[in-house]
């Protein structure tokens, strides 16, 4: 953690988070996302940090501003099932994990509700959208 950040908080500054994913698919394997590193300067600075990403509502409801698309009729498809899928299902949309990047066995069992559906990859999320959500 960021000693300079650590005291900018505790002067008063606010935090502001693009996401708090636990991690990221690098080459090389799975890497610490930012939330970690965000969830330790709350701790260490009693703060509340704004989300400005996944999984915030705000996030997901901007996306579909100005498309004329309700949350009901949307889906989201992602490899993440708590910050794609979760926070897609948590302002109405349908929320599709693929086991493909970040996926993890069993992920699709850490939110509730679960996923709308699970696929081997994004091309099976595609098909199964245009043959039964179209």
């Amino acid at each position: 953690m960021s000693e300079a950040a650590k005291r900018l908080l505790l002067d008063g500054a606010p935090l502001i988070a693009i996401h708090k994913a636990r991690y990221y698919k690098r080459k090389d394997g799975l890497a610490l996302g930012p939330g970690p590193f965000v969830t330790a300067l709350e701790f260490a600075t009693d703060t509340k940090a704004t989300v400005v990403g996944k999984p915030a509502q705000t996030f997901f409801l901007e996306a579909l501003r100005g498309t004329g698309c309700e949350p009901e009729e949307a889906v989201m498809i992602g490899d993440d099932c708590r910050d794609d899928v979760g926070g897609a299902q948590n302002v109405g949309m349908r929320g599709i994990l693929v086991k493909t990047g970040k996926y993890r066995a069993a992920d699709e069992e850490k939110i509730n509700p679960a996923p709308y559906l699970t696929c081997e990859s994004f091309p099976h999320a595609v098909d199964h959208i245009l043959q039964h959500l179209l």
